[in-house]
């Protein structure tokens, strides 16, 4: 009984004590870890130590451990190292609070120790919406989206959780702070936002923290039309189907088929296919579609048609020795593109014509010349192949090149304008001889000759006996026509007439007689040589 008087007086007595050193602020601040182990030291005193005796300030002070062996430790976790300081093992929320160490050797010292117990942060959670995951777990977003960002942390204290930027070859930055919960949203998502995003949670008691990091990438589809075409692979004759769908992040996928009937012929996120010979028809279609993996979802697609080519060109060329000739060679409906070759078919296999001073070979698109310079029949005359072949198919065609001496031109032309000149003079010479009347006109029409001149024929003595005789054998020729009752046949007029001019003045009559005169004249003549040809011999 008087023990337990004893203790319940020492008690009263450290408490009364403990106000006193609490009144005068005189305490040590140790900050523990859950689950750790810690010390606290009893002052900061050297040397001997005396009796040491540790008790917990709650309502009321509660025993822990005493250096006095005869005092067992209220708990197991609780020790004396060096004869003094309290050690704990495993903490726990629970051992937070205000220690007293009481000393007593020469004279008795109290000591304060307030335990702080920390905890955490033990995990971080952290929310970023609107997004897609990768086979490798990347995140990603479409551009120009909305994304809400939302990272929280449990610890005691409440941590401050705070978020971080750092985009690709560049340092990190604050993107805001806030207790236990931090959040924001980024608007319209850009190329520039593209990056690591790091939620870090920090204890402010333990300067423990903990961070996640979060990857996320921006996608976006090609602005552009999807393109697909069909070429020769270089260094090879093979066909090489190629799909292009550029501007987009990242590279789109690719799916080659053939048409009708979407048989696959290869995907890549290339777009770059090639085809042997097997695989090739003049006239077969093939489609590409192409898929970005944050839409369209229809993808796009285009289609290539593979054809054979064809050749137009002069079947015949002739070129003078000594001069220049250019045979043409016009490709058309090849796809892909053909190679134009110009051929002799003079050996077997065909000699190709290589470029060189005498032969200039020009390519322009699908078409191709070949100028031949100083023609000669020996060496040039003869047949040219040009061939134009792709993998779908090839195409010749033959051109035969005639090669001739040049001719006389000045002679051609002299000769043409001589017969020309002779043909006139005999037209002329046949009118004069045959229509004079005509050529009488034609030649007043020329002269201009004024209405008062008048032309008169006068006869000569000659042609008046001429006449008279004519006359005499006219009436005998009526007489045997009657005779035989025949008519007479037309003769042609072959006589000589002598015709004397004379320009008078005189009135129009005078000129009027004359014509009648010149008309009865002719008539007469031709009368008589009638007669003379209706005369038996």
């Amino acid at each position: 009984m008087a023990a337990r008087v004893s203790e319940t007086w020492v008690l009263v007595c450290l408490g009364a004590l403990l106000a006193r050193w609490v009144a005068a602020g005189l305490e040590a601040v140790v900050i523990g870890e859950v689950h750790e182990d810690i010390t606290l030291h009893c002052g900061n005193i050297s040397g001997q130590r005396g009796l040491v005796t540790w008790y917990r300030n709650d309502s009321e002070p509660v025993f822990l451990l005493s250096s006095n062996s005869s005092l067992p430790p209220a708990k197991p976790r609780f020790s004396l190292e060096n004869a003094s300081s309290l050690h704990i093992e495993a903490l726990s929320l629970q051992d937070e609070g205000n220690y007293t160490c009481w000393e007593v050797l020469n004279k008795t010292r109290w000591f304060r120790v307030w335990l702080q117990v920390a905890s955490g942060p033990d995990q971080v959670e952290v929310n970023i919406s609107t997004t897609g995951v990768l086979p490798n777990g990347t995140l990603y977003v479409a551009k120009g989206s909305h994304v809400d960002f939302t990272c929280s942390s449990s610890s005691r204290p409440p941590p401050l959780v705070e978020w971080w930027f750092q985009a690709p070859d560049s340092r990190a930055e604050p993107f805001g702070n806030n207790l236990t919960v931090s959040s924001f949203t980024l608007l319209l998502m850009s190329q520039n936002l593209q990056g690591n995003y790091t939620c870090v949670a920090t204890n402010n008691l333990s300067r423990r923290h903990r961070k996640v990091t979060t990857e996320l990438l921006v996608y976006y589809p090609p602005p552009s039309a999807l393109q697909c075409w069909a070429e020769i692979s270089p260094g090879s004759f093979m066909l090489q189907l190629t799909c292009l769908w550029d501007g987009g992040y990242p590279d789109p996928n690719f799916l080659w088929t053939e048409e009708p009937g979407g048989v696959i012929v290869g995907t890549s996120n290339l777009g770059v296919e090639m085809l042997n010979r097997s695989q090739l028809s003049d006239g077969r279609k093939f489609k590409c579609v192409g898929r970005h993996i944050v839409g369209p979802e229809s993808g796009a697609s285009c289609m290539v048609q593979i054809k054979s080519p064809s050749i137009l060109s002069e079947p015949m060329k002739t070129c003078l020795v000594g001069g220049n000739v250019t045979l043409t060679c016009q490709v058309t409906g090849a796809y892909p593109l053909a190679k134009i070759l110009w051929l002799r078919n003079l050996t077997q296999p065909e000699m190709i014509v290589q470029p060189s001073s005498h032969h200039l070979i020009s390519v322009t698109g699908q078409s191709s010349t070949l100028t031949i310079r100083n023609c000669s029949q020996d060496l040039d005359e003869g047949y040219y192949v040009c061939r134009a072949e792709n993998p779908v198919g090839v195409r010749e065609v033959d051109i035969w090149l005639s090669v001739k001496e040049p001719l006389n031109i000045v002679g051609i032309v002299g000769t043409i304008v001589s017969l020309l000149l002779l043909g006139l003079a005999i037209i002329s010479g046949l009118m004069l001889y045959y229509s004079p009347v005509f050529c009488w006109k034609l030649g007043n029409t020329f002269r201009g000759q004024d209405m008062g001149d008048v032309m008169v024929l006068v006869e000569s003595e000659e042609e008046m006996e001429e006449e008279e005789d004519a006359a005499e054998e006219e009436e005998e020729v009526e007489e045997e026509a009657n005779e035989r009752e025949e008519l007479p046949k037309e003769i042609p007029t072959h006589g000589h007439i002598h015709r004397v001019t004379a320009l008078v003045n005189g009135n129009v009559d005078w000129m009027d007689n004359g014509l009648q005169a010149l008309q009865d004249d002719s008539s007469e003549q031709q009368s008589d040589v009638t007669q003379e040809e209706d005369r038996p011999v």
